[in-house]
């Protein structure tokens, strides 16, 4: 059946080529059915202002306001002049200035007391907020309407961009709103009905021109379950798609190699790996290919149930491959799982010696001649572990008896990368993805929705304490010196830190880019991030100097980046100055003191892992958050929740709560940025939770959907049907 042609119509037909142009580039937006599904980010009513001391940085962002006061000034000795406008909500002000020759128009139009709509991105200069150069549409009384569209009380405000602001996204709007009335409705009558939702014609009226705000809830209401239910249907039928496979049972042998394992661990076992090692072994006795997700903070011990996985999988006479983003991080699984192995790791043939097997590493930057035996290794089963990059992925990698594969920081690959080794195997293996990053319930429903969730939530025996602090740099700079004298003592205690930073540094291989970077840092009034390689020189000079400071970045070759790392590991180098290189799995137990420059340019997460990297031994740790921010900045609240709490299940609903929802499931995802307009993952846990189980009684009764044609439209359209294989994991 084919989608209704009203909503396929290309959106030049219906608003002109060149708005239609820009909503493409910009926004998206294609059909005008995408232009319906546009929806306001939020309302303002009449009369009320926008608050503004609440506006987000860097950010394209549509303010109701009022001017307090417009000055020209002029500059260059008189030859420049530029208009400078307050703006006010009542409480907080706010800066605009115009330049140049258009400061005309903007000048006798913004007169004291005149209300308008103002769209433009906010960027701090002299320590103030303001908007440069903002596009504005003024609101006249409500006698003379300028603002016929919104005749309402409530005035729409879109997700808008600087070359379309977010009242010509509007008037566009009205140009396709009649179109609504073919919109096609995935809901099964019964569970609209069930939940007395409304048509989805009527709510997106409603969410378009509301006439109240219980215009706006019902509408919400009803285009979140749509959200939900759909994307919750897709990831029913992938489940159910894999439990219809067949897989061989694997089920460790007495005496075998995970008993010998066990019997030299010199510690017991937290009670939560237990009860995790038992859900996977109950998982992989099972003729269907496990499909299980294993979340732990750093530092839980995940690696431990791993390897307890992939030995019970060698017992059972199959092989288990790991799965690693970086090469950095494969061989370092290699060096912590071959040390805890110990002589185990030393076995000749499978079912050989009594004990013991191969465990080999297999990366894209191996000599030749380790390369070839590692690949003869796999296809005869030498190696009952193999560890590896995306290396093990490629065509000729062959397995003689693939039954686990464990993937390590799923968020780093495809789907596609997890099948194609999901392929190796004469049967689909079992899989087993880890994540260090903490997931929040209903968003591994949602991002890993095909998956099983195990969640390891005991730090092991011996691990330290971390403190945090936030060092404000510009504010009080008296604090970065003594962060600098803190990385000192903790290095003559015997110890050994990290400094991290943004970028690398030394971006003049390509003049031409490097110069137009510094021109738009300098027109955003806002200095580039700090970067590793001139960072490190200016330690090393001045207030680390004679401290042995080294850089760790992704450019290195990977020879130096293993030499740094040696070294590091080993004691010799006191100071390393990285990228988040050393974001995952890097374990040097001796590093307590963690300095992170420029710490508002990382997200919550990505703190919370960097952090993960000190305190691993029994020395407490220390990280630092270096910021130029200032104090009453969103930013600086960020930094303070991260410093508040070690719990990493907290910061990832403060991460999601902070960055707008559609980004949960990451940037780069193919279906489903455009499928969660709507749906905010935290507020809305039980719509979620709800719309699984129905979307599961749906799949069970009729898995192909024969029964519910516009259900099967709006999965299509979702979808497409190979991006249904591959609804890519954030």
């Amino acid at each position: 059946m084919d989608l209704v042609p009203a909503l396929e119509e290309p959106l030049k037909k219906v608003v002109g080529p060149a708005t239609a142009k820009v909503m493409a580039e910009h926004l998206d937006l294609h059909t005008v059915g995408d232009l319906l599904h546009h929806y306001p980010r939020r309302y303002a009513e009449r009369g009320e202002l926008t608050r503004l001391a609440d506006l987000p940085l860097d950010e394209h962002v549509t303010v109701v306001a009022q001017v307090a006061t417009a000055r020209i000034l002029t500059f260059n000795g008189g030859r420049g002049q530029r208009l400078e406008v307050t703006i006010t909500d009542g409480s907080g002000q706010l800066q605009l200035v115009f330049f140049g020759r258009g400061i005309h128009k903007p000048h006798k139009d913004l007169l004291p007391g005149t209300r308008a709509m103002f769209a433009g991105k906010a960027s701090v200069f002299n320590r103030k907020m303001q908007l440069a150069h903002p596009a504005y549409e003024l609101l006249k009384g409500d006698a003379d309407d300028a603002v016929d569209s919104w005749a309402g009380a409530l005035i729409p405000i879109y997700p808008a961009t600087a070359k379309l602001e977010s009242w010509k996204i509007a008037k566009s709007v009205d140009a396709v709103l009649p179109s609504a009335q073919e919109a096609v409705d995935p809901l099964p009558p019964s569970l609209r009905d069930g939940r007395g939702l409304i048509p989805l014609p009527e709510a997106l009226l409603k969410i378009h021109r509301p006439q109240t705000k219980a215009d706006i809830e019902s509408a919400r209401d009803r285009l979140k379950w749509d959200e939900a239910f759909v994307l919750q249907v897709a990831l029913a039928r992938r489940r159910y798609a894999d439990a219809q496979l067949p897989a061989t049972a694997r089920r460790p042998r007495e005496g075998g190699l995970l008993d010998a394992f066990d019997a030299k661990l010199p510690f017991t076992l937290t009670d939560g790996q237990q009860k995790v090692s038992k859900e996977i072994f109950d998982d992989l006795a099972t003729e269907h290919p496990m499909h299980r997700l294993l979340q732990g903070e750093v530092g839980s011990g995940k690696t431990m149930v791993a390897l307890r996985a992939m030995l019970a999988v060698v017992d059972a006479g199959g092989q288990a491959a790991m799965l690693a983003p970086t090469e950095v991080l494969a061989q370092q699984h290699h060096r912590s799982i071959t040390e805890m192995m110990g002589e185990l790791a030393e076995g000749g043939m499978l079912g050989g010696s009594d004990q013991g097997t191969k465990v080999t590493l297999l990366t894209g930057s191996m000599g030749v001649a380790g390369r070839r035996q590692a690949l003869l290794d796999l296809v005869t089963g030498e190696a009952g572990i193999v560890i590896g990059t995306h290396a093990l992925i490629e065509d000729k990698v062959q397995f003689h008896d693939l039954g686990l594969v464990v993937v390590d920081e799923q968020h780093r690959f495809g789907v596609e990368q997890r099948d194609a080794l999901r392929g190796k195997g004469k049967q689909p293996p079992h899989l087993l993805v880890m994540t260090a990053t903490p997931i929040p319930r209903t968003v591994a429903m949602t991002v890993f929705g095909d998956l099983e969730t195990s969640v390891l939530d005991q730090l092991p025996a011996g691990r330290s304490p971390i403190a945090s602090h936030v060092v404000p740099a510009e504010d009080k700079p008296h604090f970065l010196a003594r962060a600098w004298e803190r990385v000192r003592e903790e290095v003559e205690n015997g110890h050994q830190a990290y400094v991290v930073c943004p970028r690398i540094g030394d971006e003049d291989d390509d003049p031409k880019k490097a110069k137009k970077k510094a021109e738009e840092e300098a027109t955003a009034e806002k200095r580039p991030p700090l970067a590793v390689i001139e960072v490190a020189e200016q330690l090393a000079r001045g207030p680390l100097s004679g401290l042995r400071v080294e850089v760790l970045h992704g450019r290195m070759q990977p020879d130096d980046k293993d030499a740094v790392m040696r070294r590091f590991a080993a004691g010799e180098t006191q100071v390393l100055v990285a990228t988040t290189v050393i974001e995952v799995g890097v374990n040097v137990p001796n590093a307590t003191a963690m300095v992170i420059m420029d710490a508002d340019r990382f997200g919550v997460s990505q703190l919370h892992q960097l952090r993960g990297r000190v305190g691993r031994g029994s020395a407490p740790g220390l990280c630092l958050l270096v910021t130029e921010m200032p104090e009453a900045s969103p930013a600086r609240g960020r930094l303070g929740a991260v410093a508040a709490t070690l719990d990493g299940f907290e910061l990832s609903r403060i991460d999601l709560e902070q960055r707008r929802e559609g980004d949960v499931l990451g940037q780069a995802q193919s279906g489903v940025r455009s499928s969660l307009r709507m749906l905010a993952v935290i507020e809305d846990e039980e719509i979620i939770a709800e719309a699984r189980e129905e979307a599961v009684a749906v799949v069970a009764a009729d898995p192909e959907l024969e029964h519910l044609p516009e259900l099967r439209t709006a999965l299509d359209a979702l979808l497409d049907d190979e991006r249904e294989q591959y609804l890519d994991k954030g």
